[in-house]
């Protein structure tokens, strides 16, 4: 049975109608996800929180260079930073959700440094640059040349050298640990080969 000329008619201007309203709702909806800022305390009370989740919270930042490295709500309240706060800040949350973690700065020639945040579980590191991607864990090995080496590849850099350091919020200050330089024979590099400890039965 066909549609009556009446029928037809509010099909035709339902549909359009119907499709203002819906767009209407997702805006509005987009809108208060969009100006609803993720605080630390969110990230540390979220249930199983995984590498990949939380960087999810962070695909619609933007960048901004700032020399000191800023406190976690503000980074999260302004919705923009470097690559610093992103690392420092995944080390911290995901160490509270008993992620083995460990932040690396690495130096490139004629470049700034940059600083990620390695996830040992999921043998791979959180990249600030990375953070719109599907894929935004980047599967790496362990060591700090392999991490440094990753890290330049997707920078199109060369790397001079990287260390693994620790950053407290409360001092706002890094420490700066265990350092790999590229010129080094890898043999020698000091995550591959630490000191031996000395056994029990062996220190007399």
């Amino acid at each position: 049975m066909s549609p009556t000329p009446t029928q037809s008619a509010n099909a035709r201007a339902g549909c359009p109608r119907c499709w203002r309203l819906a767009c209407v709702g997702l805006a509005l909806w987009a809108g208060s996800a969009e100006t609803r800022a993720v605080t630390l305390k969110d990230l540390v009370a979220q249930r199983d929180l995984t590498p990949k989740r939380f960087a999810g919270y962070f695909e619609d930042f933007a960048f901004e260079f700032s020399p000191d490295v800023l406190p976690a709500d503000v980074f999260l309240g302004q919705r923009r930073g470097d690559c610093d706060d992103y690392a420092i800040l995944a080390d911290y949350v995901l160490r509270r959700h008993r992620h083995e973690t460990k932040l690396v700065h690495v130096r490139m020639v004629g470049r700034v440094a940059h600083a990620v945040c390695y996830v040992s579980g999921a043998r791979a590191y959180l990249d600030y640059n990375n953070r719109r991607f599907f894929l935004n864990l980047q599967r790496c090995g362990p060591t700090l040349r392999e991490i440094a080496e990753r890290v330049a590849e997707s920078l199109n850099a060369n790397w001079t050298s990287a260390s693994e350091f620790t950053y407290s919020y409360v001092e706002d200050k890094k420490r700066f640990g265990v350092t790999v330089v590229k010129t080094d024979p890898p043999s020698r590099d000091p995550d591959v080969n630490p000191p031996a400890k000395s056994s029990p039965s062996s220190a007399k």
